[in-house]
């Protein structure tokens, strides 16, 4: 503990975030929501009342949500532990349906797991960053709808993990990423598809 208050620490963190990955004001707009750290609740709103504006801000927050969970697993991978490899497969509670209240669960799990890979690395800034940014994509995560199958692909991150595979490791997380991505962007689009351009898509 450094005696400094839990809510400017984070705003300091934020504030580097941006500096250093070109992310503004603009690009926020009134999208990000901070509120004293010990004081959070997180919810997750039901699936039909999400906001599904998908900004440049959103879309810079998910490359560099990429670009640190790639590093957590290429490092965890020489440094995680049995016991850390156990945790992880034990975070998934299984299928329990499609409801609002089962992919709230599949939501907090996949923090869960994410941030566990981060924490395995030994870096306690690495994992507490890529929990504000699960934190700030979660209502784009609830529409990947993988309930069925996120057990699928993490097992396939932790099976690298345990053969202290690096490479594997980063390509079954990039292959989860790239899957979330394209799902989420295809829902944008299916909800948005006036407002969205070919040209604005490639950018």
């Amino acid at each position: 503990w450094n005696g400094e208050d839990d809510l400017i620490e984070l705003g300091r963190r934020i504030h580097a975030l941006g500096l250093h990955y070109g992310i503004n004001d603009a690009d926020l707009g009134d999208r990000l929501y901070v509120d004293h750290p010990k004081s959070l609740t997180p919810q997750i709103a039901p699936i039909d009342q999400i906001d599904l504006e998908l900004g440049e801000g959103d879309r810079r927050i998910m490359e560099l949500r990429e670009i640190l969970e790639l590093a957590a697993v290429e490092r965890a991978a020489s440094r995680i532990t049995s016991q850390q490899l156990q945790e992880l497969e034990g975070v998934y509670a299984g299928y329990t349906g499609d409801d609002d209240e089962s992919y709230a669960r599949y939501t907090a799990e996949n923090r869960t797991f994410h941030c566990a890979i981060a924490q395995a690395t030994g870096n306690q800034e690495l994992t507490e960053m890529l929990g504000h940014l699960h934190d700030r994509l979660a209502r784009f995560m609830v529409l990947r709808h993988a309930g069925e199958t996120m057990n699928l692909s993490h097992a396939r991150i932790v099976d690298a993990l345990r053969a202290r595979k690096a490479d594997e490791a980063c390509r079954a997380m990039r292959d989860e990423l790239t899957e979330t991505h394209e799902i989420v962007l295809e829902r944008v689009i299916q909800e948005q598809g006036d407002y969205w351009s070919l040209g604005r898509l490639k950018g």
